[in-house]
């Protein structure tokens, strides 16, 4: 399938009886999970059975999943407790991701806060991450997936041409994959809204990435205009970007295999509108 699409779902019940069946309700294709509380630190276990029944049943349909990281990591925290905290559930998130069988971890890029710089958040960005991407080196093993962020605070990572500096700090592990918000880089200045501006933003990404780099995309509206640094998603096409972005990024060669997960305010409703409407605008670029 050129570009699978689904949402973030809730694991509730379990991964089986709570996340694949919700997706199952929803029509997804893909989808993304936590996998512990995505507000807090605890590192949650699995159930060893719960995960193989999970891993055989994706594996069977071809369905790709992904694990979101919580929502607290920060790699570039001055705070000592908040960087151990950090790269601990980083490091737990992939290795659930590998018994689950899930393709990738997306982590938020992080920022710099009180009276620390980005020269010493970057170089903690990287003694963090190397050590952990060297761990998944095998071809077979889930990607550490890079979100950049919306460009509030002091963000290290915001917006596509500060994937550069990020990716340059971590040698450009082979790994080292991007998951590329839609919200999050036009809230950092992303003309996603003009015409040919989505198609610029993947060349950008493209070129400072390599090829193969872009694995996932986080399909979302926004809320507030280009460049405002807010993280506030929409439905698809009820806010500034618009349904025209999307079409260009499914027509993009770069876009093809990359699965496109929403995260809008009635993705994971029963009459949600946005799953249809992306494999309408997906069904209508594809080619082939």
């Amino acid at each position: 399938m050129r570009n699978p699409i689904g949402t973030h779902v809730l694991v509730g019940r379990g991964l089986v009886d709570g996340a694949v069946a919700q997706a199952d309700l929803l029509g997804c294709e893909t989808f993304q999970v936590f996998v512990g509380n995505p507000r807090g630190w605890a590192l949650t276990e699995g159930r060893p059975a719960e995960d193989a029944r999970f891993r055989d049943l994706m594996a069977e349909r071809g369905t790709r999943t992904f694990i979101h990281a919580p929502y607290l990591v920060n790699l570039g925290s001055p705070t000592p407790a908040t960087y151990a905290n950090s790269v601990a559930s980083v490091a737990h998130n992939l290795k659930r991701a590998a018994q689950i069988g899930a393709e990738g971890v997306v982590v938020h890029t992080g920022s710099y806060v009180g009276d620390a710089d980005d020269t010493q958040a970057m170089r903690q960005v990287r003694e963090a991450l190397l050590p952990v991407l060297d761990t998944i080196a095998d071809d077979a093993a889930p990607w550490l997936l890079l979100e950049p962020t919306a460009g509030q605070g002091r963000s290290l990572c915001a917006g596509v041409e500060d994937l550069a500096p990020y990716l340059e700090a971590l040698d450009h592990h082979p790994k080292a994959g991007i998951c590329l918000d839609t919200c999050h880089v036009f809230a950092a200045g992303a003309p996603l809204d003009e015409p040919g501006g989505a198609t610029a933003t993947v060349d950008r990404i493209v070129e400072i990435g390599g090829p193969g780099r872009l694995r996932l995309i986080h399909a979302n509206d926004s809320m507030d205009v280009r460049g405002a640094f807010k993280d506030r998603h929409q439905r698809i096409g009820e806010g500034h970007i618009g349904e025209a972005a999307f079409a260009e990024l499914f027509a993009h060669p770069a876009t093809d295999g990359v699965p496109f997960i929403l995260e809008t305010p009635d993705s994971r409703d029963a009459d949600t509108r946005d799953i249809p409407l992306l494999k309408r605008l997906r069904d209508g670029d594809a080619r082939g």
